[in-house]
């Protein structure tokens, strides 16, 4: 019985170390299979995605994801141009799309918007983004490709930097590296901290140390992951501004790590990491993205079928 079957994918926190490297294994598997095998997986099944937030890499590679098993995609992209301007609820949406789909995407900027279409949606619903809470399927595309590319997570040396306070990629990583043994290194402004109201629980699962200063542990990590600072979630614009540009990785801090130390970013990124990285063999983070195709077609694969693939 395939245990992903009709599953809503609502936060990483929901999955434990087991099931992750189940996915991974499927990963690997579906990355393996021909074209025409693949198409066989989902075949006539349909993805609705629902965007409430702009996004380019993550619908397109649900587009792109349930495309490669097979089946197709509609949705919204854009409010602007549906009836939420009219004043219709998220929850009749909700409801609408998941009649003409047989499984929804949601991102939307509102915590617990995902865990409330789920209760309301007839179809699983997949969480693309709530609010500042979770990004569970880039966590799943993020250690992916740490395993992918480290050959494992345990055992590594993983820092994190920019924007903890509101990224909310770093909360699901973190929540998901917490199946793992590694020694976690959190980088930030003072102000963009991770949240303390998160501490507790994130140190239920894994310990970590802080720091200010990029260059404090970067000759020891096995892998880099850098975040953007995101000036849409700021309430006060001054404030972004204190700490825009505040770690830039360039050629001269590369310098500073390991010969087979990786660099990651989700995307989209601004300055935080040079494009003098992308020609080097540290920077992984386009291949991050494609990764996340595969991933994210082998939980679709996963949930829209009874005993798997």
């Amino acid at each position: 019985m395939n245990e992903f079957y009709q599953k809503d994918i609502i936060s990483i926190k929901e999955f434990d170390k087991e099931q992750l490297e189940k996915i991974f294994v499927s990963t690997d598997k579906i990355m393996k299979l021909q074209p025409i095998e693949r198409r066989e997986i989902s075949k006539g099944k349909t993805l609705a995605y629902l965007f409430y937030e702009p996004s380019t890499r993550t619908r397109l590679s649900f587009d792109s994801a349930i495309a490669l098993i097979g089946g197709n995609s509609l949705g919204i992209s854009d409010i602007s141009s549906s009836s939420t301007q009219k004043g219709e609820s998220l929850a009749d949406t909700v409801k609408i799309m998941s009649i003409y789909s047989d499984v929804l995407v949601l991102r939307h900027p509102l915590d617990g918007s995902s865990r409330f279409a789920a209760e309301v949606s007839s179809k699983p619903v997949i969480n693309a983004g709530s609010g500042t809470e979770e990004h569970p399927t880039q966590a799943i595309q993020d250690l992916f490709t740490i395993r992918k590319e480290k050959k494992k997570i345990d055992g590594l040396k993983i820092g994190i930097v920019g924007d903890l306070k509101y990224g909310r990629t770093v909360y699901s990583l973190l929540y998901g590296l917490g199946n793992y043994d590694v020694t976690v290194y959190l980088i930030s402004p003072e102000s963009l901290r991770i949240r303390s109201d998160s501490v507790y629980e994130i140190k239920k699962r894994l310990s970590f140390t802080e720091s200010t200063d990029i260059e404090e542990y970067i000759d020891d990590l096995d892998v880099l992951y850098v975040t953007r600072i995101q000036k849409e979630r700021f309430p006060d614009e001054e404030e972004y501004l204190k700490v825009k540009g505040s770690y830039i990785v360039g050629l001269d801090l590369l310098q500073q790590m390991k010969n087979d130390s990786i660099i990651l970013h989700p995307l989209p990124r601004l300055d935080e990491v040079s494009i003098d990285i992308d020609s080097t063999k540290n920077a992984k983070y386009f291949e991050q993205a494609e990764y996340g195709k595969y991933t994210r077609a082998t939980l679709l694969g996963l949930i829209l079928n009874k005993d798997g693939f």
